[in-house]
């Protein structure tokens, strides 16, 4: 199954390690890590500046995400019947 973070990204769901707030990148541990990620060109920001709500931490990337951690949550968990 797949995941939809918003604009024109899809990403697998067994990729995703972590769906995170925006507001919790204030830890010290979390700014530096985000920090180390952007240097080494891992984050990728899909969702126009200052309208990130969430990011998403993959096994190849972060994405920052303008859909919110709630909304992401329930699109992970919803199960589609064809």
């Amino acid at each position: 199954m797949f995941l939809h973070l918003g604009g024109d990204v899809i990403v697998p769901k067994k990729d995703i390690i972590a769906i995170l707030d925006i507001r919790s990148k204030s830890s010290a541990v979390t700014k530096e890590f985000l920090e180390i990620a952007s240097d080494e060109g891992f984050i990728v920001n899909i969702s126009k500046p200052g309208n990130e709500k969430t990011y998403v931490i993959t096994n190849n990337e972060i994405y920052l995400s303008p859909i919110s951690c709630t909304t992401l949550k329930k699109r992970a968990l919803a199960s589609y019947q064809i």
